[in-house]
């Protein structure tokens, strides 16, 4: 063999094993993701499980109690508390990443400013300590002090029920204000079989008064209207620029302060009216972005794990522990 084809075949080798040998060095792992520090408000100092402050809205009073304890009651009240351990283990971790954030953030209740959260759903997360099970606090116990972050900072961990088979990024979903965060993105979602069939596809019927009172909040309006239009979709789809009438507005203002329990989506698949109605037709519940709850049961009835949930749901994340 030529001498120059001999140096170019142990050149290849000396690659090759190296890859080889890089793969297999303990040294050669991801070094551990930067983490944030616990919010000042509620620190017991580092590696301690902090104590929360939160305002009970319907009894008007503040309680304190240990931090995984609330997250116990809001992964029950968030999700269905017969879930797949590991989709519950998925909402314990956003769950205590959101919350972490609301007090890195705010530093306090807004319904209460001695108090660090609230059990008020429009305010934080949901709340049903009445729905805490055994799976519920070994999906809690397991994940203990986990939060997902980016780039060294607690993201703002979105989630909602169905995605309609795809999720969206902030803007297009939330109509969220400011740059759209680096770990939201547009992905399939397999919600799966045991998702109730009216969160897969829903009508909901309004009347023209309904709507225009709904765009009067919104400082629009429409007019005697006889037509709805989606004019503009974001990536996923979902519709970014509604028109009715004179008036257009965001897919997301619209659905809030209609009502976001019956337009339960803005991956819209008919709007139109009808007479004195206004029927709106559409796909999933909710705004669509981060991860989608039964999108996370189904990946968990197929074998996923907490972690490959969040990060099927997020782009460029790291789960660490705190306490």
């Amino acid at each position: 063999m030529p001498r120059c084809f001999r140096m170019a075949a142990l050149l290849i080798l000396t690659a090759f094993a190296a890859v080889i040998f890089h793969g297999c060095d303990p040294g050669a792992e991801r070094k551990p993701a930067q983490m944030p520090a616990i919010p000042q408000q509620i620190s017991k100092g580092p590696g301690k499980e902090p104590t929360l402050k939160v305002f009970f809205e319907e009894e008007n009073e503040i309680r304190e109690m240990p931090f995984e304890q609330y997250i116990e009651a809001v992964v029950a009240g968030e999700m269905k508390n017969w879930f797949h351990e590991e989709a519950l283990a998925a909402q314990a971790i956003l769950a205590r990443t959101f919350a972490l954030e609301f007090i890195a953030g705010r530093g306090h209740s807004a319904l209460n400013p001695e108090a660090h959260i609230s059990t008020s759903f429009e305010e934080a997360q949901a709340w049903n300590p009445a729905a805490v099970n055994d799976r519920v606090r070994r999906a809690v116990s397991r994940t203990r002090g986990r939060v997902a972050v980016n780039n060294g900072k607690y993201i703002k961990a979105w989630f909602h029920s169905h995605a309609g088979g795809t999720t969206a990024r902030a803007k297009e979903g939330l109509n969220f204000e400011g740059p759209e965060p680096p770990y939201t993105k547009v992905v399939r979602s397999v919600e799966g079989r045991d998702a109730p069939k009216d969160f897969a596809a829903w009508r909901a019927v309004f009347t023209k008064q309904e709507v225009a009172d709904a765009l009067g909040k919104l400082g629009r309006n429409p007019g005697d209207f006889s037509a709805v239009r989606v004019v503009e979709r974001g990536p996923s789809g979902r519709a970014t620029r509604i028109r009715i009438g004179d008036a257009e507005v965001h897919g997301a203002d619209l659905r809030t302060t209609l009502d976001s329990t019956k337009y339960k989506s803005n991956l819209l698949t008919s709007a139109r009216v009808e007479g004195d109605k206004v029927i709106f037709q559409g796909k999933g519940f909710g705004h669509g972005v981060g991860m989608s709850q039964w999108g996370a049961q189904e990946m968990a009835r197929r074998g996923q794990n907490a972690d490959a949930i969040i990060t099927h749901y997020f782009e460029d994340v790291a789960i660490g522990k705190l306490w």
